[in-house]
């Protein structure tokens, strides 16, 4: 089993930055097919992939924050960071850091086993 949790949310002005991090505590993601996965949910609103990065180090972006947002992966393979960069108000939501154990199929909640319990980004208008 893999634990996951997420920090670094908050409250931001458009523009800005933040950056989200999330680790596996206790635990280890250790399967050689893992993807691991951020997701954005708003009230109303179906969670929707952000971004993702697979074992390899190949990325996915949602075509919305390409080019804004970074995925990347602590040299300890265990925890996995979302850099924010020109954050818009489109951007408010409960962040969730999610793993996948047999890759990142078409990167939907579906394909992923599990979640962290989500941290709130808000982007001020």
């Amino acid at each position: 089993q893999v634990q996951l949790v997420e920090s670094g949310g908050g409250s931001v002005q458009v523009g800005g930055s933040l950056r989200l991090s999330c680790a596996a505590s206790r635990y280890t993601v250790s399967s050689s097919r893992y993807c691991m996965g951020w997701f954005r949910q708003v009230p109303g609103k179906e969670r929707g992939g952000v971004a993702r990065i697979d074992s390899v180090g190949r990325t996915t972006y949602a075509y919305s924050v390409k080019g804004r947002f970074t995925i990347s992966q602590g040299n300890a393979r265990n925890t996995v960071f979302l850099q924010m960069t020109s954050l818009k108000p489109e951007g408010t939501g409960t962040y969730y850091c999610a793993a996948a154990m047999y890759g990142c199929g078409g990167g939907y909640v579906a394909d992923f086993h599990y979640w962290g319990q989500g941290t709130q980004v808000t982007v001020s208008s």
